[in-house]
Formats: C-alpha cells, sequence, structure tokens
C-alpha cells in the first residue's frame, strides 16, 4: 500500500489538464473534456505537442481513489449518532444538506468532542 503523501504527489506531478479541443479559440466552446473525433484531428492522433488525451493510464491508484484532497474518506451524516463508530484517523465528515440548523449543532458539537473533521460546518462551524 503506498503512504498517502507520496502517492498524491507521484499522482499529481503525472496527471495534466484535459481540456476540449480547441477550447480557447472559440468562446462558445467549453473547457469541460469532449473526445476528439474529427477525421484529421491531430490530437485524436496524440501527435507530440498536442494537448493530452484521456485514458486508463491516468487513473489513480486504488489506494487514493475516492479520496478527499485532505487525504481522509468522506462519510455523509444527517444525525448525531450517525458518528459513532467513525474513525478520525482515517473518515472526514460531510453534513447532509438537508439537516437543518438545529440539528447541524448537534451534529457540530458532537464532532468536536469525537475529534472528527467536518467538511462543510458552516458559518458557525
Amino acid at each position: 500500500m503506498l503512504p498517502f503523501r507520496e502517492g498524491m504527489r507521484m499522482q499529481k506531478r503525472k496527471l495534466p489538464k484535459f481540456r476540449r479541443q480547441e477550447w480557447f479559440r472559440y468562446k462558445r466552446v467549453g473547457e469541460k473534456w469532449r473526445r476528439p473525433k474529427g477525421k484529421d484531428s491531430k490530437m485524436r492522433l496524440e501527435i507530440k505537442g498536442k494537448p493530452a488525451v484521456v485514458k486508463i493510464g491516468y487513473r489513480n491508484p486504488r489506494e487514493l481513489r475516492g479520496l478527499h484532497p485532505c487525504g481522509l474518506r468522506e462519510v455523509l451524516v444527517s444525525r448525531p449518532e450517525d458518528l459513532e463508530g467513525i474513525d478520525p484517523s482515517t473518515h472526514a465528515v460531510r453534513i447532509s444538506s438537508t439537516v437543518g440548523k438545529k440539528k447541524r449543532e448537534q451534529i457540530l458539537s458532537r464532532a468536536r468532542e469525537l475529534g472528527l473533521k467536518v467538511l462543510n460546518p458552516g458559518r458557525g462551524g
């Protein structure tokens, strides 16, 4: 198993920005990735000097997939009872969007007691 920091550093160094072909040329063409399909497309042919094309080889190592950028796995919480049994060294808490103000405060106070990192504490947290 790769140590997290070493694996992330290795992956960040390797990963280019994948943008749509000629995204800079036309305002109507966004940056969002679309596979180049043109018959004479230099990008599709992967000509040297042209932007990178998405491939399976750019996939993250299995240990790093699905992690939050802080290095912890996200756990969705909607009640204070959901916090029980969560490991603070490997998990971070994200409070569900449907939770109201009162219950959010209860979750935040319980998470503080347990030493859990809350990813979306809101203004008061």
